[in-house]
């Protein structure tokens, strides 16, 4: 091979070999930061500097959040400030600093992706069983958390398709390709938990003709590892605030019981349990469609 040839090929491994450990070393670095983090403030809690309340949809906050997330006699016995009430609720900073938290911009935020560039879903039906096969169907569900979750919810409920048996008892059976609610609380959990920090990734959700595949960038956190990882009980989380505010939206029930009541669904509609590929950096759920 001439000289010129095996000098180029020798800086183009270079520069791939370079590459690969810049970004494992960025990994390794955002795994030691939450490591850092854990237990102290979450970085949910964090202030996005480059946000200022006139991003956040006040009015929003007052007539849908606050209405869900408070009591409606707290609400009207105590006299907080909006301010400080924003930041009781980690959607600001602090009352004197309402600059708009992690939490804040994609619950209450007029433009979310601006500043936190992954936070959408990314819908895929894919008419085959191969990333590679043609696409049927795509959605970029992005916006605020709730109108992000309809939207996705939107298209999950467009796709699924229910049969009806008439002739195994006396009365009607429906059964669709996969529970909804299992698949809602999957996709709900991926944006819980995943990582805001460090990537731009978003969570996606691709349906296959014979799976349905969702992945939340982010690996395991805190007591949560690898080997643990579904099991029942074993809870921690990245983004206690968020999750908290998806509590109070609705679109969670309570605490580490999403993976449980997806499996009990699946189970009752005749399909095994969603299988779960974990790395440090990425979470795969995979769902298998109903025989």
């Amino acid at each position: 091979m001439p000289a010129n040839q095996l000098a180029w090929r020798s800086r183009i491994r270079y520069y791939d070999n370079s590459r690969t450990s810049r970004r494992t070393e960025t990994q390794d670095e955002r795994l030691l930061n939450e490591k850092r983090r854990y237990g102290d403030t979450p970085f949910d809690a964090e202030p996005l500097a480059t946000a200022d309340i006139d991003h956040l949809d006040l009015r929003r906050f007052e007539e849908e959040y606050l209405p869900q997330a408070v009591n409606r006699a707290v609400l009207e016995s105590n006299d907080r400030s909006l301010f400080q009430r924003l930041a009781a609720t980690k959607m600001v900073a602090t009352a004197e600093d309402p600059t708009p938290t992690v939490t804040g911009i994609p619950v209450l935020g007029t433009r979310p992706q601006d500043f936190l560039p992954g936070a959408y879903v990314q819908f895929l039906r894919i008419a085959g069983t191969a990333l590679a096969d043609d696409i049927a169907d795509e959605a970029r569900c992005d916006g605020p958390i709730m109108h992000m979750m309809r939207r996705l919810d939107e298209k999950l409920s467009a796709h699924n398709r229910t049969a009806v048996d008439i002739t195994s008892g006396r009365t009607d059976r429906h059964r669709s390709t996969y529970p909804l609610q299992a698949l809602q609380q999957l996709a709900r959990n991926a944006v819980m938990h995943r990582a805001y920090d460090e990537t731009n990734a978003p969570v996606h959700v691709y349906w296959f003709d014979d799976r349905i595949e969702t992945g939340s960038p982010g690996g395991p956190y805190g007591g949560v590892t690898i080997a643990n990882f579904g099991q029942p009980g074993i809870v921690s989380y990245r983004n206690p605030n968020l999750a908290e505010a998806m509590r109070a939206l609705g679109l969670v029930q309570r605490y580490g019981v999403g993976i449980p009541i997806a499996r009990r669904t699946l189970s009752e509609n005749g399909q095994p349990e969603p299988a779960f590929n974990v790395n440090r950096q990425w979470v795969s759920c995979i769902v298998g469609a109903r025989p």
